[in-house]
């Protein structure tokens, strides 16, 4: 066998040199297997690892979305965003998705109060101008004014009932009364720019508010009041109700 080797010294070569260029092969084949491998698993791995994504994310009703009902309430709304924010909030698309539902619905309530305003106000207006003649003159005489007016003069006349309450049991309310009449005048003075349609008002809602007075407190049950508390007390706080109506909501 030696022999024939040594005679045949091609055979020898090439066939050493297939051996070489095998194991040759085989080292060089290792590393791009490992590598394949290890990219087959880079591009194998989800986006955003185990991070949990909305299930609802493309639901195109935002109610849906958020998994409310239409009918469902401020509290309701605002309580389902912020629980899915809070269990979505690693995601970015889903957070993006919650938010977008929450604002859709938002903006569409904010639309549906405007419009329910915008008719309240057009009905109103249609029922006084097909009113009778003599309550569209009633009407005419009253306005309203901003809320902060009617805030103002309605802790003005509170104060001065809580002043003659607490004064019952030494002197009757005349000045508390003189008062009030007088900050009556001075605003729908202020107001019409007449002090003599200003005071014949005022003067009007301080015997309204005496003659109502005289005719309720005796209806009241006793045991609703005070002993302390005189006819003549009860009734200036009704000519302070009608007093404080007058000044504020006439013209």
């Amino acid at each position: 066998m030696a022999a024939t080797l040594i005679l045949k010294p091609s055979l020898s070569s090439a066939f050493l040199g297939q051996k070489i260029s095998s194991r040759g092969n085989s080292k060089r084949s290792e590393p791009s297997r490992l590598f394949s491998k290890g990219t087959k698993c880079a591009t194998d791995t989800a986006y955003g690892g185990n991070v949990p994504k909305f299930s609802r994310l493309n639901v195109w009703d935002p109610y849906k979305r958020l998994g409310i009902s239409r009918d469902a309430s401020e509290e309701e709304i605002w309580s389902s965003r912020n629980f899915l924010l809070n269990q979505y909030a690693n995601h970015e698309r889903s957070a993006e998705s919650i938010e977008a539902a929450f604002e859709k619905i938002l903006m569409k309530s904010f639309i549906n109060r405007k419009k329910t305003k915008i008719n309240l106000k057009t009905r109103l207006k249609k029922q006084v101008e097909e009113s009778p003649p003599w309550v569209q003159n009633l009407l005419s005489f009253v306005e309203l004014p901003p809320p902060v007016i009617i805030m103002r003069r309605l802790f003005l006349f509170g104060f001065m009932a809580c002043w003659s309450v607490m004064n019952s049991a030494e002197a009757g309310p005349a000045f508390q009364v003189a008062i009030s009449f007088g900050a009556c005048v001075y605003f729908l003075n202020d107001k019409t720019k007449s002090l003599g349609r200003a005071a014949l008002i005022g003067f009007g809602g301080l015997v309204a508010g005496w003659f109502c007075g005289s005719l309720l407190v005796p209806i009241i049950p006793s045991f609703l009041l005070q002993p302390t508390w005189s006819l003549e007390l009860l009734t200036s706080l009704f000519i302070y109700v009608f007093l404080f109506l007058s000044c504020t909501f006439l013209k």
